[in-house]
Order: C-alpha cells, then sequence, then structure tokens
C-alpha cells in the first residue's frame, strides 16, 4: 500500500510539471510600461477589452442600490404618526413596526400597534395596521383584544397623508435627503 503511494506520486508530480508549463497563461511575458496606462481606470478598460477581466452575474454599474429607511416616505410618515408611544421594534428590511403597551392617562386599558408594510408605494393596501387593546381588571386579569376598524382606519389615513407630503417633498428637492419631520 505504501509503495503504490509513492508510485503515484512519482509519475503523477511530473505528469503536472509537465501539463502545467505547457500552459500559455503560467509562462512570463516581458511587457513594457508604455503599453499600458498609468490610470488605474484605463488599465481596467483595456483589461476588460482583451478579455483578462471577469464580471460576476453581469453588472456594469459600480455598488449597489441602498434605499434607506429616511428615504422611504412610507416608512417616516409611519414613524411620524405613532411617535408617541415607544417602540419595542422597527425593522426596516423587515418592514415591521412594533410598539410596546402604551396606557396614556388610563391605568386599566393600554393598547398595541403593529404596522407591517406591504409594498413601499404609498397607496391604501401597501400598510396592514393591527391595534390591540388590553383591559385589565383589579386582580390583575388582563383580556387582550383586537381593536376595531375605526382606529385602524385612522392611524392608515394620517400616514397616508403624511407619507404623500413626504412624497412631494422628496420628488421637489431632487435628491434622497432626509427632509425633516412635518408638522
Amino acid at each position: 500500500m505504501i509503495k503504490f503511494n509513492y508510485f503515484k506520486l512519482f509519475f503523477l508530480l511530473p505528469a503536472l510539471l509537465i501539463s502545467l508549463n505547457s500552459c500559455e497563461t503560467l509562462k512570463y511575458k516581458k511587457v513594457s510600461a508604455k503599453d499600458y496606462p498609468p490610470e488605474p481606470e484605463k488599465r481596467i478598460k483595456k483589461n476588460m477589452e482583451e478579455g483578462k477581466g471577469f464580471r460576476l452575474m453581469g453588472k456594469k454599474e459600480k455598488g449597489g442600490v441602498f434605499d434607506f429607511a429616511s428615504s422611504n416616505p412610507l416608512w417616516r410618515a409611519s414613524l411620524d404618526t405613532i411617535n408617541f408611544i415607544p417602540l419595542i421594534s422597527a425593522n426596516y428590511s423587515g418592514g415591521i413596526i412594533i410598539s410596546d403597551w402604551y396606557s396614556g392617562n388610563s391605568e386599566n386599558e393600554s393598547i398595541k400597534i403593529t404596522i407591517r408594510f406591504l409594498t413601499n408605494e404609498i397607496r391604501a393596501d401597501a400598510l396592514e395596521i393591527k391595534v390591540f387593546t388590553k383591559k385589565c381588571g383589579i386582580q390583575a386579569s388582563c383580556a387582550i383584544t383586537e381593536s376595531g376598524e375605526q382606529i385602524v382606519k385612522e392611524l392608515k389615513k394620517n400616514i397616508l397623508k403624511k407619507a404623500v407630503v413626504y412624497e412631494k417633498e422628496l420628488k421637489a428637492s431632487g435628491n434622497k435627503k432626509y427632509l425633516g419631520k412635518i408638522r
């Protein structure tokens, strides 16, 4: 068994070296600095034209597209509408905002709001809003129910109104920077 491994190594290693030596790409070529421009962009362009480079998945533009939460009018409008409630989670990439329980002036009743973004377009079906109400009794026995449609409609209406205003501001400014709060 040991002799067989040495036998393979003895014959395969020279065969590998001979085959690699015959490869044109591994041979050393003298290159003049005059043939290549000093600017990296021009060198890259020349190499790509000669077929010496490659692109992954056919992309021609540099970098990526980054959509930040401050450039999404619907997201900004949602946060501004429920800014009086402390948040548990606001995950832009996941498209969800979850508030903490908020009781306001009432000790026995509190609400919790979740907003799920179904699309970035400003339209009525872009948001899924749920409002939960927690009513606690004297002995801390609490009942949690989903609130009626009225508060959901009001929240959605306010969010969409603000989002439209933010969208108009964004288009008027011509760039995607945060434009500040609208009162």
